[in-house]
């Protein structure tokens, strides 16, 4: 069973040919990031544009390097939401057309869920690195931006075995931040997510604050490795809100829980019931916080502009917030779903998305959970089309419907 997968949510162009459900044939990702670094952020209409420019070599080159023909490939799987309207439009509408061309079922992805599924690959093609394309292979009037983060042709660094359910998965990245309980493929409960900024957005906001390139999350990791993450107090958000679906699981009898729809019995912690933990995020104060603390150790006021700041912060001031910040952002997140795996006691625990490369968050996760936390390659963390076709495959495998390739449109609000 072999499944290409399609993701263009953002402003990655990116297609994958993944084999059963765990074996990775090839994965290229084609990105426009240089061209969005000027403006500090992602651009719509020239993400759209970059995928319109890229997407059919991008395509052609993943089933080139998976060793495949069409006659190969027995799906089609395609991001469909969340993310920008323009750039999932390029990546459904290519894929409709070639299920259409090539008589293929097309199997619609919601791309929150796949970030969970890049952690279900466990192998590569033949034991080696499957090949990735870099942007220039694909597009000549594009910065070289290859698929590979490391030196070409170092091997993936794969989970050695798939996540067990139930499974808490922990989502972090610059568009989402999420906790869900999966109790089996396709049948999940999604605990909380953030009522404002994403933890990534976060990164990205005080990136700008004192001065670092976007995207935020690796300048703020590598500011901070010469910060004292203890040099300043910062807050934490107190959440009270627990989502409806959380209040149904809570309700549920502890014999309604040990039958779920696919899968094996789930075992729920005793303090299920007992549990009254909120696993929502917010990270809109503590951004406000860092934005008041440069202020003040400059010696302005709240109205002192924040574009200014850059320049009369020190680089041991710059380090010192960067590494206050980080800690104290990874700790939400780290606090929430150690609450979770103390109530729902899952079989395993993952942490996905682009966040999820963070040393800082393998490292207190590492040290605060009992059992050994799953997470894939960072090179598989960020957007990219392995993780589409990984998911494409479970929905061929479990007889998921398939979406109408005449009539499959866009969701770029779509939620778990």
């Amino acid at each position: 069973m072999r499944v290409l997968g399609i993701e263009s949510s953002c402003d990655e162009t990116a297609a994958s040919v993944v084999e059963d459900g765990y074996r990775l044939l090839s994965t290229v990702v084609a990105s426009s990031m240089d061209l969005h670094v000027q403006y500090g952020g992602v651009v719509p209409e020239i993400a759209a544009r970059s995928h319109i420019e890229v997407i059919n070599s991008v395509v052609d080159q993943a089933i080139t390097d998976a060793g495949c023909t069409w006659d190969d490939i027995d799906a089609i799987a395609v991001t469909y939401g969340p993310g920008l309207g323009g750039s999932l439009l390029i990546g459904v509408m290519t894929a409709r057309t070639l299920a259409i061309v090539h008589n293929k079922p097309l199997y619609a992805i919601n791309h929150v869920e796949a970030h969970v599924y890049a952690n279900f690959l466990t192998a590569s093609s033949q034991g080696q690195e499957p090949r990735g394309a870099s942007l220039a292979s694909v597009s000549s009037n594009k910065t070289d931006t290859s698929a590979d983060d490391g030196p070409r042709g170092m091997p993936y660094a794969l989970p050695s075995q798939q996540p067990a359910f139930p499974l808490l998965a922990l989502i972090v990245s610059g568009g989402h931040t999420q906790l869900a309980l999966f109790r089996h493929h396709f049948d999940y409960t999604l605990l909380g997510e953030t009522g404002d900024d994403a933890i990534g957005e976060a990164f990205d906001k005080v990136a700008k604050i004192i001065g670092l390139p976007y995207p935020g999350g690796p300048s703020i990791s590598r500011k901070a490795l010469a910060g004292n993450p203890k040099a300043f107090q910062l807050p934490k958000s107190r959440l009270t809100s627990v989502s409806p679906a959380l209040e149904q699981l809570r309700s549920n009898t502890v014999t309604a829980l040990k039958q779920p729809s696919k899968g094996p019995d789930f075992n729920p912690s005793p303090n299920l019931q007992a549990s009254s933990v909120s696993y929502d995020f917010s990270f809109s104060g503590l951004k406000t916080a860092v934005l008041r603390l440069a202020q003040e150790l400059i010696g302005a006021d709240h109205t002192f502009p924040s574009k200014d700041l850059p320049e009369r912060l020190s680089e041991t001031q710059k380090a010192d917030i960067a590494a206050s910040f980080q800690y104290v952002a990874i700790e939400t997140v780290v606090d929430k779903t150690v609450a979770a795996y103390t109530e729902f006691g899952p079989a395993s625990v993952v942490i996905a998305g682009g966040v999820a490369a963070n040393q800082e968050l393998r490292r207190q996760l590492a040290e605060r959970l009992s059992i050994p936390v799953t997470y894939t390659d960072s090179r598989l963390c960020t957007d990219n089309g392995a993780m589409i076709a990984t998911l494409g495959c479970f929905h061929m495998k479990y007889g998921r419907p398939t979406a109408d390739p005449y009539t499959l449109a866009i969701s770029p609000n779509l939620s778990m």
